[in-house]
C-alpha cells in the first residue's frame, strides 16, 4: 500500500524559468550563460545555477564532483515536469 505524494511546485524565479527553457540535453556554464547572453559568473552561479540546485529543478551530471570543468547540467525529472505544467498553463 503505497501512498503518492503530491508534488509540491517550488517558487520559481524568473531567471531559473529562463534557465530551464533554454537548457536542452546536458550543458556546460559556459554554454548556458552565452544562451541566456550573460557576462557575470558569480551572478549566473547564484541567482540561476544555485537556486535552480537548491529547488531540484536541474542536476549535475558530475555530483561527486561539483567544481568539475567537465560539469553540466541537465533537467531532472521534477524540472521536466515544471517546464511541462508551465506549457499547459
Amino acid at each position: 500500500m503505497s501512498q503518492t505524494i503530491p508534488e509540491v511546485t517550488p517558487e520559481v524565479t524568473p531567471e531559473v524559468k529562463k534557465l530551464l527553457r533554454v537548457l536542452k540535453g546536458e550543458m556546460s556554464r559556459t554554454e548556458l550563460m552565452g544562451k541566456l547572453s550573460l557576462k557575470d559568473e558569480k551572478n549566473f552561479r547564484l541567482r540561476y545555477i544555485q537556486m535552480a540546485l537548491e529547488a531540484g529543478l536541474i542536476e549535475r551530471t558530475i555530483p561527486d564532483k561539483p567544481n568539475s570543468r567537465l560539469q553540466k547540467y541537465s533537467l531532472s525529472d521534477r524540472g521536466m515536469n515544471y517546464l511541462k505544467r508551465l506549457k499547459k498553463v
